[in-house]
């Protein structure tokens, strides 16, 4: 589990990952959905089946 070293160092920016390599240095990262919302989905319509006899 990681620990905080300290606070309000490094200026964030939105949709960014910030993480400490093993340097020791401060790395930056995009982020896979870019810190945007995500859109509603929408709901498909399920076809009934009829039985078989």
């Amino acid at each position: 589990m990681g620990r905080v070293i300290a606070k309000n160092v490094v200026k964030r920016k939105k949709g960014y990952l910030y993480y400490v390599d093993g340097k020791g240095n401060v790395c930056e990262a995009k982020m896979a959905r870019g810190g945007r919302k995500k859109k509603a989905k929408k709901k498909k319509a399920v076809k009934k089946r009829k039985k078989k006899r």
